[in-house]
């Protein structure tokens, strides 16, 4: 006997199904491969639909303002969707939906889920893209309105025609079989949160007990890598960990890789994830000031550089987490390029040959065997491998980002290294060009930048803009 199936579709506020509610629903009922009933509402959601919504499903406040509450409508929709398979376009988003609307009222809601997503990857590995335009255009589906419940469902139930009449009965079976395979998710993390990220980048934030982040993470696929950590066949100690304690996600997203990049590191300083050991303690940066009018004493000063403006750095040298990382770059050079510990300032100021020049790895500028001039010439031509890189542009420049797939441009403003600040549009970024901040030196936007313009896409970016 054919399994009776319900193809659903909702709308929404927003991506979470916590946080969020249900605008739009439209069912199909199929009871033994024939369709018996086809019901469809908007829904009150008891809260403002965003503009950027309303514009993409052209569902407004106005029209939802006269629709009945989910608790009005939670019988009927109860009725049509019992004993079915619960069939969706990436499913557990719009399960998740369904099932919080239900736990809102008190009311308990489980079903099998077919995920047509899944079922078509299993079907037709061959394609990369399974979204429901990617389905419409590929197998020539009408849908009526797109982004709008029922025409979203109608074009799924087109779909499972055209399937059924493709394959096999053992591989329609053995595809299904993946399709309604739940995805690992943490035990603690409600029903369809993760299928509601976005594929774009961006960064997400796990989050426990409270309103602390115990993680936060980037991605240039943000659904794709948080799915990543919870997966059973990939999960490390670390991220078992995370599994256990993790009760909420939420995200912000980017219009780009560099974009993600630099607010992960911004974000992860701010608000001090617990998980976060390599970001989170990174605001004390260490230079070397080379100070030659110094005769006694080290020549070399440990500076303090996070905050400050790099302009100032002509005769600064190298970029640490703290003084001992300096010291241990410093001993590494001093051995092989015999330099005096005591003149560099590893070792304490004293009389005499040091240690190392009695042990033949000091040129013995301690000892009178070479002058400062001379050993300094030799430390200034090592210092220069340590060198923060040169800024190759006279002024500010503009870097952009555009990520095709979800519309959204960005603009960083950089000068010397410093991020002065991000704009969504060019109104917004000319307001930024004509009041900049202040530049202020952060170790990782340094690195992440230089790293970054290496690259033919980073350089391809990039407009002087002073």
């Amino acid at each position: 006997m054919l399994p009776r199936l319900a193809f659903i579709d909702v709308e929404t506020t927003g991506a979470n199904p916590v946080v969020d509610r249900v605008t739009e629903i439209a069912i199909l009922r199929v009871e033994g491969g024939q369709l018996v009933e086809r019901w469809s509402s908007l829904v009150n959601p008891g809260m403002p639909i965003p503009p950027s919504i309303q514009g993409f499903t052209g569902i407004t406040d106005a029209m939802v303002a006269v629709a009945p509450p989910f608790a009005e409508l939670a019988d009927g929709v109860r009725a049509l969707l019992a004993d079915c398979v619960f069939v969706a376009h990436n499913a557990r988003f719009d399960y998740g939906f369904i099932k919080n609307e239900f736990r809102r009222i008190g009311q308990d809601f489980d079903a099998p889920v077919l995920c047509t997503v899944k079922l078509s990857r299993a079907l037709y590995p061959q394609f990369h893209r399974h979204g429901l335009d990617a389905l419409i255009e590929r197998h020539g589906l009408t849908c009526t309105a797109r982004h709008r419940a029922m025409g979203d469902t109608e074009a799924l139930h087109q779909f499972a025609g055209i399937v059924a009449g493709q394959f096999e009965r053992d591989v329609l079976d053995a595809a299904i079989v993946k399709a309604m395979k739940a995805p690992s998710r943490p035990a603690g993390l409600p029903e369809g949160v993760l299928e509601g990220l976005p594929e774009g980048p961006g960064v997400y934030f796990f989050y426990g007990e409270n309103d602390l982040p115990i993680y936060i993470g980037k991605s240039v696929s943000l659904r794709s890598r948080v799915m990543s950590h919870f997966s059973a066949d990939h999960r490390s100690g670390k991220e078992a960990k995370l599994a256990q304690q993790v009760r909420r996600v939420e995200w912000q997203q980017t219009a780009g890789e560099l974009g993600a990049l630099l607010l992960e590191a911004r974000l992860v300083k701010e608000r001090k994830p617990t998980e976060n050991r390599l970001l989170r303690e990174t605001d004390a940066v260490f230079g070397l000031r080379f100070d030659p009018a110094r005769k006694r004493g080290p020549v070399l000063v440990r500076e303090l550089l996070g905050g400050g403006d790099p302009a100032g750095w002509a005769d600064v040298y190298g970029s640490f987490r703290t003084k001992k990382e300096a010291d241990n770059a410093l001993r590494e050079l001093a051995t092989l390029y015999k330099l005096c510990p005591r003149r560099i300032g590893t070792e304490p100021w004293g009389d005499g040959a040091c240690l190392a020049h009695q042990m033949k790895r000091c040129a013995g500028v301690c000892a009178g065997r070479e002058t400062h001039a001379e050993h300094d010439e030799r430390l200034l031509k090592v210092l220069e491998s340590l060198r923060l890189r040169r800024w190759p542009w006279p002024g500010p420049v503009a870097i952009r980002e555009h990520h095709a797939d979800t519309g959204r441009s960005a603009v960083h403003l950089v000068d010397r290294w410093c991020l002065l600040g991000t704009a969504e549009d060019e109104a917004s970024f000319g307001e930024l060009l004509a009041a900049p901040p202040a530049r202020a030196f952060d170790l990782d936007t340094y690195r992440i930048l230089a790293r970054w313009l290496d690259t033919p896409e980073g350089r391809g970016a990039v407009t002087v803009v002073g």
